[in-house]
């Protein structure tokens, strides 16, 4: 597919590099850029025919097969407006919106136009990501009671991430929407988010924004997700996300650690990996960045998409219940309290009761745990079923 690209800064690098690398049949042959030299110099680097300051014109193009989106948050409404209004399919990099209601009108304009509209959350296409929610899926972990999902560093690349007023809040609409969407997916999309509670403080920039926070997000089924992002962390980017269900754990350590290890004394340093704040001592490449941050793997979803006629893994609709879930956080951490999320629109299943289930030992007793003993005897903690009274049995080697 022809791909126009809104954005020349460094996610749209990003993208870039992705879908250029590898023989891909999918290529950007045009960049549209608010600043004319970032244009022309992001034309030159990828080699693409056209860049320009005209964002309709871009869109419009008549080889354009496909726009994505890399833009300052304030600015994707205007820009999925306008694919919408062109025609076009549109992916548009996270977060949807600064605020659920600005990704409900974005929501509301590509359904109205009939265009596909894919959700960038790259974070939910990593190669770990995906093998590991394939194992929760077919049950692996039995019922997911807990998620928990962190992204720390030193803070963004570009000064618009810093403003509140262009970017919708500060770590929290950053970072906060990819653990957000990670625990929805491992919790299960259909499941309601109901509520939160977040904690958020601006701890060490001079900015207006939250540059630290930890939420809990509770969902309809009495399952927690819950999100620690950072802009205060130094030493790298933490990626880090662990699911714990009644049959299992998942531990996943996606970047910072990532089994290469180099030390250097800084003599030819370069490039070590997105957000690492030094090129001497020891340091933790990345092999194939764009793959472990799960790049390739959302493109050939959205593009096989839109070939195939289905909607993509991470869909706009996605955005807005994230988008919502966040506005609930920035609610919470103001008022100390639970704060419901309020989705106009649900498209998932409406429970009313917490799904429990308890583990039948025999006719009389439900069983607490089971465990071997250091001595080789196993022990059995019970609970009487009539009487509700805890007891234990051991089995001697």
């Amino acid at each position: 597919m022809n791909i126009a690209m809104l954005g020349s800064g460094f996610i749209a690098r990003f993208y870039a590099d992705t879908l250029h690398a590898q023989r891909r049949k999918d290529q950007i042959i045009s960049v549209y850029s608010r600043d004319a030299a970032n244009a022309r110099r992001f034309a030159e680097d990828y080699r693409l025919a056209r860049h320009d300051t005209d964002m309709e014109k871009t869109i419009a193009a008549e080889n354009i097969d496909a726009v994505i989106i890399a833009l300052p948050n304030h600015l994707h409404e205007e820009a999925v407006l306008a694919c919408a209004r062109l025609g076009k399919a549109v992916l548009c990099t996270k977060p949807l919106g600064r605020n659920a209601a600005e990704a409900k009108r974005m929501l509301e304009a590509v359904e109205q136009a009939g265009i596909f509209a894919g959700y960038l959350e790259d974070l939910c296409y990593t190669p770990k990501f995906l093998k590991s929610l394939s194992s929760v899926k077919a049950g692996a972990l039995g019922r997911v009671l807990w998620t928990k999902s962190r992204e720390a560093h030193p803070g963004p690349h570009s000064d618009w991430f810093w403003d509140k007023a262009l970017s919708g809040g500060g770590a929290i609409i950053d970072l906060g929407c990819h653990c957000v969407e990670i625990g929805r997916n491992f919790i299960g999309k259909s499941v309601r988010p109901v509520e939160v509670m977040c904690w958020a403080d601006t701890q060490v920039h001079p900015i207006e924004a939250e540059d630290h926070a930890i939420g809990l997000v509770r969902y309809e089924n009495g399952a927690i997700g819950q999100f620690e992002v950072s802009w205060t962390f130094r030493g790298g980017m933490d990626l880090r996300d662990e699911v714990m269900g009644t049959e299992g754990t998942i531990w996943l350590n996606s970047f910072l650690r990532t089994g290469f290890d180099m030390f250097t004394t800084g003599k030819g340093a370069e490039y070590v990996a997105e957000k690492a704040e030094s090129a001497t001592g020891w340091l933790f490449p990345v092999g194939d960045e764009a793959h472990e941050l799960g790049y390739p793997h959302m493109f050939s979803d959205m593009f096989d998409a839109i070939e195939e006629g289905r909607p993509p893994m991470e869909t706009f609709y996605d955005g807005y219940v994230v988008n919502a879930i966040l506005d609930a956080a920035f609610l919470s951490a103001k008022s100390k309290n639970w704060e419901k999320v309020i989705l106009e629109d649900w498209r998932g299943d409406r429970q009313t009761s917490h799904e429990k289930s308890h583990i039948s030992y025999n006719e009389q007793y439900y069983l607490i745990k089971k465990e071997i003993l250091p001595n080789g005897d196993e022990k059995l903690i019970l609970k009487e079923k009539t009487t509700g009274k805890v007891v234990q049995e051991t089995k001697r080697k």
